[in-house]
């Protein structure tokens, strides 16, 4: 078998004006015996997203001719044979994982089982999901109630536990008291009031939801070492399950005296990418939930590296998912084999028609779980009809 050519998709969409950046990359990888698999570049969202759907194309030209199959081998080449993969870097290993997933994807189809057991099998049937603050009262439209005061999200938890989620993440510093981002006022000394204002929203979420809630508190790296310290000190005594993204990544002695003076569990990682970049954090102990991208961090083949290593370590796995229903499949099959899973992720953009309806399957959280798809390969694709309107360049 052998790869003939490569669809490079920048998929088309119908969000509102709020959203419409929010645009996936999806590769197909064709065969000469007819069999096609689908991955997603993880660079849906944010300043320069664009520029996946290029190195995308850049890396296709590279594997044309060989055998599908061979992933290990084709992960090596994309990575040692262009210069800049062993520099790492969100666009590159975002490309790499498109490419990779969909290698997985035909993998699975010609073996006719789903990816999860060639990656060793089910460890779990359910995939436990949690509720995003977003998803219940802080949107994009005005249909969506912005999440200001501490009742407002102590209304967005009750609603989440009524669908049945045991799990809940919130921002609670991300807004400011008007409604207003803040995240350019979240560095150094914080005042009190900022803090408190985020406590509050905190303390009416667990005394809405009782303690057999789980409350994961989201800080975006928003917050410096300072100002993380500050606030993760003061919310110790409200039972959070983890804090997440404290501080951003690039110096990985802060996420470790964060870790030092906070008594939370720190989660961290969508924005580190492949095993070398996740080393230094195993190797201080700071972070104690890793968040792998499967669209941004290698795809299946890195990410079971990663997830492995984390093992060793003691470390547990939610991996970020912000992407499109592509995104979403390829996460649940990696959560469903490794013993050291925590949660899934579920944000707004997964229940959202506008993304669900680009792919043929719609998989949905019942009762604040997950199941696993259980047809060959990925167990998702584009629809032909999503392919038809979008931007497609086909690389020979």
């Amino acid at each position: 078998m052998k790869i003939t050519s490569v669809d490079i998709v920048d998929v088309a969409n119908d969000f509102s004006s709020a959203t419409s950046k929010w645009r996936p990359v999806v590769v197909r990888i064709n065969t000469d015996e007819g069999i096609s698999g689908f991955g997603e570049v993880g660079l849906a969202y944010g300043v320069g997203a664009s520029v996946g759907f290029g190195m995308a194309k850049d890396l296709a030209k590279i594997i044309i001719g060989m055998d599908p199959m061979k992933n290990e081998a084709i992960w090596d080449k994309m990575q040692k044979k262009t210069f800049w993969g062993q520099g790492g870097g969100t666009v590159f290993t975002a490309a790499m994982s498109g490419i990779d997933i969909a290698l997985w994807d035909i993998k699975g189809k010609v073996l006719n089982a789903p990816i999860y057991q060639l990656l060793g099998g089910k460890t779990r049937d359910k995939i436990r999901t949690y509720a995003s603050q977003i998803q219940f009262g802080w949107g994009d439209g005005a249909d969506k109630a912005m999440l200001v005061e501490p009742a407002h999200y102590a209304e967005a938890a009750r609603i989440a536990v009524t669908e049945g989620y045991d799990a809940i993440k919130v921002d609670p510093l991300a807004m400011d008291s008007r409604g207003n981002w803040n995240q350019q006022n979240l560095l150094g000394v914080l005042p009190d009031k900022v803090l408190r204002l985020g406590y509050n929203r905190l303390k009416a979420i667990r005394e809405a939801v009782g303690t057999d809630v789980d409350i994961i508190t989201e800080l975006h790296a928003f917050t410096d070492t300072t100002s993380s310290i500050q606030f993760g000190r003061m919310i110790e005594d409200l039972s959070i399950y983890y804090l997440e993204e404290p501080v951003m990544p690039l110096n990985p002695k802060q996420m470790k005296k964060v870790a030092d003076h906070v008594n939370i569990p720190i989660a961290a990682g969508e924005r580190i990418y492949t095993r070398w970049g996740y080393r230094p954090f195993f190797e201080d102990g700071s972070i104690d939930v890793i968040q792998p991208d499967m669209c941004t961090c290698g795809g299946f083949t890195e990410v079971k590296k990663i997830c492995d290593m984390a093992h060793v370590y003691d470390v547990t796995v939610q991996i970020h998912v912000c992407g499109g229903p592509i995104s979403t499949a390829a996460a649940l099959h990696i959560e469903a084999v490794i013993p050291n899973f925590i949660i899934h992720e579920l944000h707004r953009y997964a229940l959202l028609k506008p993304n669900t309806q680009t792919c043929t399957y719609n998989y949905m959280p019942k009762n604040g779980m997950y199941e696993v798809p259980e047809l060959p390969g990925l167990g998702q694709e584009l629809t032909p009809e999503t392919i038809k309107a979008s931007i497609v360049e086909t690389v020979k």
